[in-house]
């Protein structure tokens, strides 16, 4: 805790502080929501990644303001480029617009939270483990979560395949239905070319007990990122057949690949 606050100390600024410290979220005496989020690690990596974001991906938001700012929302995005860094820019441009900033929760693959380290920061930063339960908890509680129904078929795929979606999991289109939830679909552009791969060796990623061990040039791309956030879909709670579940998600699943395309059309060049 006395590191934490001497790092806390050393890179928040008071603006910043002052800042994050606005948008609402419900935490414990010692500043851990029951999924692991902490407040003074979300602003340390929040001043780091500032950088990151606005000189290394340059990222460039269109539509941020269909997010709504307040009450439960699925942000539901294509995924790509071997790691959570797309989520990651993501929750931070939420967390950084002008108007309603919100912090996020991110779903991640089940294998993330068993990483030494990188688990336990992960959850301090939002992310939960990917299932319905933890989902559905966390939208009663009126917040934001950010959702990538590709999973480890979008993150792990290859560059030959990049832009191309991936099978979606029906859950989230479940859950909004639910839960009365709207889904803002956002469509990632440049994500792809942050770790291109160009195969996945197979055999050892089943050694080690990893869903993929893509064979890619060890380093970030600087690629310049463009997050298109389209207007919030809305699905009444019915009954429904597993084929009306489907055409749902293919609804929302042509809505990202409609972003995609405006993003990769106004991208002038991949490190421009």
């Amino acid at each position: 805790m006395k590191f934490k606050s001497f790092l806390k100390n050393t890179f928040v600024s008071h603006a910043l502080d002052k800042k994050l410290e606005k948008i609402e979220k419900p935490v414990g005496s010692l500043g851990y929501d029951p999924w692991g989020f902490n407040k003074d690690t979300n602003k340390i990596v929040f001043s780091l990644f500032s950088s990151v974001y606005e000189k290394y991906f340059r990222v460039q938001t269109h539509g941020i303001e269909n997010v709504p700012d307040s009450g439960p929302v699925l942000i539901i995005a294509n995924h790509s480029g071997q790691l959570p860094i797309d989520g990651t820019l993501i929750g931070y441009a939420i967390a950084n617009r002008e108007k309603a900033p919100r912090q996020t929760r991110a779903m991640i693959e089940r294998f993330f939270p068993t990483v030494p380290y990188i688990g336990n920061i992960l959850n301090q930063l939002g992310a939960v483990l990917g299932d319905p339960i933890n989902c559905a908890k966390i939208l009663d509680r009126g917040e934001a979560v950010i959702v990538f129904p590709e999973g480890i078929r979008g993150s792990g795929k290859l560059y030959k395949d990049r832009y191309k979606l991936q099978r979606f999991g029906s859950g989230f289109v479940r859950l909004a239905m639910a839960h009365g939830t709207p889904i803002v679909p956002v469509g990632v552009v440049g994500c792809e070319e942050t770790i291109p791969a160009i195969a996945n060796v197979k055999p050892l990623a089943r050694l080690l007990g990893v869903p993929y061990i893509p064979l890619a040039v060890p380093f970030i791309f600087p690629a310049k990122v463009h997050l298109t956030f389209g207007k919030p879909i809305f699905f009444d709670d019915e009954e429904l057949t597993e084929e009306q579940v489907t055409r749902r998600v293919e609804k929302v699943k042509r809505a990202i690949n409609t972003l995609i395309a405006k993003g990769l059309d106004e991208r002038e060049a991949i490190f421009e």
